[in-house]
């Protein structure tokens, strides 16, 4: 009897010992997290001064994004005999120059897409990739400062697409106007004075004009992540129809030694392409900026990704 009241107490002992010891180690674990969060703020803190100093600072982070599927006399879908995949690639880079009097920031954007849809038992469909997203952008902006947040400024901007139809239609803006950096990632492009090139074999729909830019950059790197959203608009004032909006988000988190997982999606509106598409796609003779539907453009991709 003794015994067994004796282990019944060691038993006890041992459970209030461990629950305390429980408490304890979960105090101590948020005042861990304590430290780490503000470690890491002293540590945004000194890298946002590195990102203010004079000189080049250079950078780079993309993903890619892949799925291939085979089925063969998988009866419960539609095509039983099945090839499919899709693959995607997004790079996106940047090298910018900071100094005393002026700065001089370059960026570019690279999303490529390809798609298979392979029918294994219709000799006559399609069974290579074909291509899907195309996305070309370059950006260079220099400015001479007026004071730390203001700048007067010069942008040259291009888009296009470069696996299908390359320059056709290109954009290219050329303006002059100010920026404005009221943080050291954020930039604000406002130039007033903006002429958008067009370059296409279609000047019937396509046509360059003067007008207004607006471009709005955030790019940061916290630790582990990557952020990136870029937001162009062009505002004719020869005509609405000729106006654009592009913008683009881009995410990355490192998980090891530079490879983590990626995402980016973007949205854009272009009147003028709308028009082409329904012309020389659809077949619509009749198609004007009057009638088309110009339905908001978007694409997404999701994958590993890999930052340099």
């Amino acid at each position: 009897m003794k015994k067994i009241v004796l282990t019944l107490a060691l038993a006890f002992v041992a459970t209030v010992g461990f629950s305390q010891t429980e408490e304890e180690l979960k105090g101590q674990l948020g005042a861990a997290k304590d430290s780490i969060a503000a470690i890491q703020g002293r540590a945004d803190a000194i890298q946002g001064e590195i990102d203010a100093l004079p000189g080049w600072k250079k950078g780079a982070f993309g993903t890619i994004g892949a799925n291939l599927s085979s089925f063969n006399n998988w009866y419960g879908q539609g095509t039983p005999d099945l090839s499919s995949g899709s693959i995607g690639v997004t790079v996106n880079a940047f090298a910018n120059l900071n100094e005393e009097k002026f700065f001089w920031r370059n960026s570019g954007n690279l999303n490529l897409a390809w798609v298979k849809f392979d029918d294994k038992n219709d000799d006559t469909d399609d069974d290579s990739f074909k291509q899907g997203t195309d996305v070309f952008n370059i950006t260079s902006l220099y400015g001479r400062k007026l004071n730390e947040k203001w700048a007067i400024s010069g942008l040259a901007e291009y888009r296009t697409t470069i696996l299908d139809n390359f320059n056709d239609p290109g954009y290219l803006d050329l303006g002059v106007g100010a920026t404005w950096t009221p943080i050291a990632d954020l930039v604000v492009v406002i130039h007033p004075l903006n002429y958008n090139f067009v370059f296409s074999k279609d000047d019937s729909i396509f046509e360059s004009s003067l007008g207004a830019k607006i471009v709005a950059d955030y790019t940061k790197q916290i630790g582990a992540v990557n952020f990136k959203s870029n937001l162009s608009m062009f505002q004719s004032y020869k005509s609405g129809n000729y106006s654009n909006t592009t913008w683009i988000n881009s995410f990355g988190y490192t998980l090891w030694n530079g490879i983590g997982l990626g995402f980016e999606f973007g949205l854009r509106d272009n009147k003028q392409e709308a028009v082409n598409y329904a012309v020389g796609t659809l077949g619509e003779t009749a198609t004007d900026f009057d009638t088309v539907d110009n339905k908001l453009q978007t694409y997404f991709l999701f994958g590993l990704n890999y930052s340099l």
